[in-house]
Formats: structure tokens, C-alpha cells, sequence
């Protein structure tokens, strides 16, 4: 018979927007009967499904032979009906993504008017002209945006941006501007889209948008990485801090393949789980950004 473990802890967990939690001679089932206190605390994060966690603490920790409590957990039930829920902003002309970056020219090309004098009567067409960078609006950034050998929009997996199960994990409310790993912590990623809900997109258009925005850690993009995560999302400015020249959740991200869609918004129209995210960009060669209509569809079959 198989050897179980358990592993016995006391604990002190500290949340960004105010309180703490603390716990003596806390067990939990374990897999194996190493686990190291980072482990441990996405564990009891995860096991009490606690939010907006800022800081954890391990103290006392000890490991004992002893046989698991927890039963399998049960599906749920299914909905009846499908809502599909955008999550894209608007892209007009003139509209500022990231201060810097040109700003999208959409005009004709060939107005209803002229296109008269091609066709029969009553007989019309219209033909854009658009000229935008590919960091305009809602987009997604592929791992050629980051480095040369990086897979580009035309190589991208259409498994991770279309119908890809998603979970929203929901920052709101946070005293600071960076998200780390113990925030995230409580979510099981693996295999999903991951959606972060900070906010910041009622900023969208104003001056506010641009500064002090809501972030990621690298830390919280190595959790990411390493719990399996398909594609991370943000309702903010930028995943990254941009105060300094570094990127680093982008460069953790895209090195593992992981693309990335920013500038999201109407997430809290969103479950925490039980939906399916879309963002499929054109299949361009050598390009790794361009803006996609992000959208889920919440139909509550268990994904």
C-alpha cells in the first residue's frame, strides 16, 4: 500500500487590502513528504481558496506518515444557456494605447462615393485604410515580440487563444501596485487561460491609464510558468512594471511560450471559473503583436 503523507504547520498570513489570518497545527494532504515553504504556502492558499493574500509565513513545519482525509472532488452542475461576454476595447483613430507609439490612422481607402463609379446603381462598397502598430488597443503579445527565435502570430497554438478553459483571479481592491505570487496562489492554473482582474481598465482613455499602473512580479510570472498556465491576461496599462527598462514578466512568460493579451477590460462581467476564452490574432509571418477581440463564452459545463 501506497505511504501517505501529511504535513503539520502553524502559519501567518498577512492580504494587501488589510487583515491577517493565523493558524496552529494546520495539516494538509501532501503529494510527497518533501515540500518546501513557498510549496506549502500556494498550498494552504489554494486549500482555504484565500485572495489577495500579500505576504505568508511558514513556522513549525513537520511532516508525518498519515493516510489523506480529502475525497475526489464532484463536478458541477451545467447552465442551460451560453452569454458571451467581450472583452476587447474599442480601436478608433487617434485612440492612445501606450504613450510613445503611433496612434491608429483608420480612413478610406475607397469611399461608398467613389466606389459608385465601379458599380451598377444602387451598387456600393467601402474599402479601410488602417496603419497602426501591432500594440494597439486590446493585443496579444506572441514570444517573437520579446526575442528573434520566439514563435511569431503565424506560429501561434490556436489550443491556448481559442476556447481555451479560463479562471479570473480578481486583485481589485489591492493597497499596492504589484501582484505577486501569493495573490495567485490560490487558483489552479494549470492548462488555463489565466485572466487578471485589477481594474484598471475604468482608467481606460485618461491620463490615469498611463501611470502607476497595476502589475505582475517576476515572481508571480515563475508561479505562473511553473503551475501551467496556457496564456496570461490584464485589464491594465502593461503586465510588467514600466518604471525601469526590465521586462521581466514578459521575458518569463514569452521564454516559455506563454503569450500574453493586455489592455483587457469588462472582466468583472466574468465567473471566476467555468468560461472559455478567445483572442485569435491574423496569421501574420514575423510579427509577434497585434490586437485580437478578446472574448469568453460562459456556458457551465465544467471545463
Amino acid at each position: 500500500m501506497r505511504t501517505e503523507h501529511r504535513v503539520q504547520f502553524d502559519f501567518e498570513i498577512e492580504f494587501a487590502n488589510g487583515g491577517a489570518l493565523q493558524g496552529q497545527e494546520f495539516r494538509l494532504d501532501i503529494e510527497d513528504e518533501d515540500i518546501t515553504d513557498d510549496a506549502l504556502g500556494a498550498y494552504i492558499i489554494a486549500d482555504l481558496r484565500l485572495l489577495m493574500v500579500s505576504r505568508v509565513a511558514i513556522l513549525n513545519k513537520r511532516v508525518i506518515q498519515e493516510p489523506h482525509k480529502r475525497a475526489r472532488k464532484t463536478p458541477a452542475a451545467a447552465n442551460a444557456e451560453a452569454q458571451r461576454i467581450d472583452l476587447s476595447h474599442v480601436i478608433e483613430a487617434g485612440m492612445i494605447t501606450y504613450k510613445g507609439l503611433p496612434v491608429p490612422l483608420i480612413c478610406d481607402h475607397l469611399s461608398r462615393e467613389a466606389s459608385r463609379q465601379s458599380y451598377d446603381p444602387g451598387t456600393e462598397f467601402q474599402i479601410d485604410r488602417i496603419e497602426m502598430v501591432g500594440n494597439t488597443g486590446t493585443y496579444l503579445d506572441t514570444p517573437f515580440h520579446r526575442y528573434a527565435d520566439g514563435y511569431d502570430l503565424s506560429a501561434l497554438n490556436l489550443e491556448t487563444v481559442s476556447g481555451c478553459p479560463g479562471v479570473v483571479i480578481n486583485v481589485t481592491g489591492t493597497t499596492g501596485r504589484a501582484i505577486d505570487w501569493t495573490m495567485l496562489a490560490a487558483i489552479d492554473v494549470r492548462d488555463k487561460v489565466v485572466l487578471v482582474h485589477t481594474g484598471w481598465d475604468a482608467h481606460w482613455r485618461t491620463d490615469q491609464y498611463f501611470e502607476n499602473h497595476v502589475h505582475l512580479t517576476e515572481r508571480a510570472a515563475i508561479h505562473l510558468r511553473d503551475s501551467g498556465a496556457r496564456l496570461v491576461g490584464i485589464d491594465s496599462f502593461n503586465i510588467d512594471d514600466t518604471s525601469g527598462g526590465t521586462r521581466p514578466v514578459h521575458s518569463v512568460l514569452l521564454a516559455a511560450g506563454i503569450s500574453i493579451v493586455e489592455h483587457l477590460t469588462n472582466l468583472q462581467s466574468l465567473p471566476a471559473e467555468g468560461f472559455r476564452f478567445w483572442a485569435v490574432p491574423p496569421k501574420f509571418k514575423k510579427v509577434g503583436t497585434f490586437p485580437v477581440r478578446a472574448h469568453a463564452i460562459i456556458d457551465g459545463r465544467e471545463v
